[in-house]
């Protein structure tokens, strides 16, 4: 038997309550607008659901993939055999236990986060409002901006590990660095949830920092256009846009993909685009870029082709 059709059963028998769609195409999932079906996509709105879910995935061979809002994901034009997971349901989002915290699942957008800890009159997410992802995915990442990222905030996290089961990791534990955490070396882990730690402060100051930034996002990205953001991760040293900027690669093309003329470091869907052509466009910058400058440029784009 096929490995979705006995995920159908044990979905069936035990969570009936949850969605799953067949053959949902991952371009309406992702912020490039690119990507084949998922065989199977599952929509849980609890933390419970995922984790049931997850094991039984599992066990039937459906190599499950944990996904957010899709803003940093390029998916294969020929689809992924697997389950994805969406994770926008799981969205509750309230104050922590703790003095000045905040409680949030997984799919909760960091835009909302930040708005909910601005109107609490609590400072220190300013950076994350104009971030497109989710709290699942900042995490994984150590998502950040304009000075900020999760390190700084995140107190701890409730975290799916298949083979341990849930726990709770501090911020320490989380052993966040530069676009990377303790996930990065287990995407097996799924996050659950995470307690931020913020600070006092008046809600009309802080409104004005994320305004300020937002506007300082408008004035040099190309939020017009589908992408996943920022293409490639900061070289030591180096700003990766500048480099590709110097190296004369504003406006290269492949297909419908382009390195943005507004800012080098974002490649954008300018309509059609495929994962073929993303792919032959990032390899051309790298190459390009290392040729002129001997730096290697890494992908913050997470590729998935099966």
């Amino acid at each position: 038997m096929d490995w979705f059709a006995k995920l159908d059963e044990a979905v069936s028998e035990y969570l009936p309550d949850l969605k799953v769609v067949c053959e949902e195409p991952m371009s309406r999932h992702t912020s490039f607008r690119i990507g084949g079906a998922a065989r199977r996509m599952a929509f849980p709105e609890r933390g419970e659901q995922l984790v049931l879910l997850h094991s039984f995935a599992l066990e039937c061979g459906a190599r499950p993939l944990v996904v957010g809002n899709g803003t940093n994901l390029l998916v294969s034009d020929g689809g992924v055999d697997r389950l994805v997971i969406e994770t926008s349901g799981m969205n509750r989002l309230e104050r922590g236990a703790e003095p000045d915290s905040v409680v949030a699942e997984a799919g909760v957008t960091l835009a909302r986060l930040a708005d909910f800890a601005c109107r609490a009159g609590l400072a220190g997410l300013e950076f994350a409002h104009g971030i497109p992802g989710t709290v699942g995915g900042g995490i994984c990442m150590n998502a950040g901006a304009y000075d900020g990222e999760m390190k700084q905030v995140v107190s701890g996290a409730t975290v799916l590990f298949p083979e341990e089961g849930v726990r709770f990791l501090s911020g320490e534990e989380m052993a966040f660095a530069y676009r990377r955490s303790l996930l990065t070396d287990r995407p097996d882990a799924v996050v659950l949830s995470a307690v931020f730690r913020l600070k006092p402060g008046r809600e009309e100051t802080i409104r004005d920092r994320m305004r300020e930034l937002m506007q300082r996002r408008k004035t040099s990205q190309p939020l017009e256009w589908p992408s996943a953001g920022s293409t490639f991760k900061r070289p030591a040293g180096y700003f990766a846009g500048t480099l590709i900027d110097q190296c004369g690669l504003k406006g290269l093309t492949v297909g419908g993909a382009q390195v943005s003329e507004k800012h080098a470091g974002f490649i954008i869907n300018r309509g059609g685009a495929t994962c073929a052509d993303v792919t032959a466009l990032i390899g051309e910058v790298q190459a390009r870029v290392l040729e002129r400058t001997g730096v290697r440029l890494e992908p913050e784009v997470k590729i998935i082709r099966d």
